[in-house]
């Protein structure tokens, strides 16, 4: 969804310097900003003393398909799973810093509507938050790298390693809505040699918009985070790698077992525990606790170990492992 093939307006063609000119203006700005971009760093506020700080990866082939995410789409994407993790801690997502390593052929365009695509999700997502800085370089491989910064305001950060028997396993966001869409997107939005087609693309977006959008745009509850933290939640994670992959992260961080329950899974229970990239939240409350924002019931943790599902252990593994699941196609 890329079109690299004009050399007048290309990265290479206007020089790095040319290109972050015309992306620097498109960038949301951060409330937490003391020095923006334009120097060698950044300098942001932390009123509180400390600052939550994460980072992630986006990487051509293992991570999206050009022929299915549009620039703004990444931009969004490179966003919203990094502000997830921040909001996991319990904190307030200020700031982002982005790294693209692009090839010399890519449409400074592209670069503005990624640009876009960052500021419509710290806009919808995470109000006050914006981009502070970063670095443009080349690759052959498009590459997205995202450093994103929280403020707890006060508050302890929830690690994984809290949830005690007797507490409620709750979630907030989807499950399996992003999965199910890329597989839709493996199935149906290919060519005949299951090569990744724009045009097949485009009739299973029109047919599946939800579920599409979903795997592409994900929408993280953010704000429910900090309401956790604020309810009490003894335990979270951001589910980026899927609910059986991240519940026994909860598990063996904390030293039980997360019984869940099955009929809190929906109609399709298997992808609602094996699929990735939902980036809801899955948070362990004391069984008193009021639950806030979205979160919802999904289990109890119980002593010994594991994940459990109706009381029995659940041992297929679930959740995305780039050295493994990739097969090494891009498109």
């Amino acid at each position: 969804m890329v079109d690299s093939g004009s050399a007048v307006d290309t990265v290479a063609a206007v020089s790095e310097r040319e290109a972050l000119k015309r992306i620097f203006p498109r960038l949301p700005e951060s409330k937490a900003t003391l020095v923006g971009p334009g120097d060698d760093a950044a300098v942001l506020a932390a009123p509180d003393g400390r600052y939550v700080v994460t980072t992630d990866m986006m990487v051509h082939g293992p991570d999206f398909r050009l022929a299915w995410s549009s620039p703004e789409d990444l931009g969004w994407k490179a966003a919203a799973t990094n502000l997830s993790d921040v909001a996991a801690m319990g904190a307030v997502p200020t700031a982002l810093v982005v790294a693209i390593a692009a090839p010399a052929s890519f449409p400074v365009a592209s670069l503005e509507a990624f640009a876009d695509g960052l500021r419509a999700a710290c806009d919808a997502l995470a109000p006050g938050c914006g981009v502070v800085g970063g670095d443009l370089s080349v690759s052959d491989t498009l590459t997205i790298a995202v450093t994103a910064f929280g403020d707890l305001e006060g508050r302890a950060p929830v690690l994984r390693s809290g949830a005690r028997p007797g507490d409620v396993v709750a979630v907030s966001g989807r499950l399996g809505a992003a999965a199910s869409g890329l597989r839709l997107l493996f199935a149906e939005a290919v060519d005949g040699e299951g090569t990744p087609d724009p045009d097949a693309f485009a009739r299973v977006l029109a047919a599946h918009p939800e579920l599409i959008d979903a795997q592409l745009r994900p929408r993280p509850p953010i704000a429910d985070g900090p309401l956790a933290a604020d309810a009490g939640a003894t335990a979270m994670l951001d589910l980026s790698d899927g609910l059986a992959l991240d519940a026994r992260r909860i598990a063996e961080a904390s030293g039980v077992a997360l019984d869940i329950d099955p009929a809190a899974l929906g109609d399709d229970p298997v992808t609602a525990l094996t699929g990735g990239e939902d980036h809801g939240l899955l948070a362990c409350f004391p069984a008193a606790a009021v639950l806030p924002g979205g979160f919802r019931p999904l289990g109890v943790v119980r002593a010994g170990g594991g994940l459990l599902v109706g009381g029995r252990p659940f041992d297929e593994r679930g959740g995305w492992d780039p050295y493994q699941e990739w097969d090494g196609a891009a498109g």
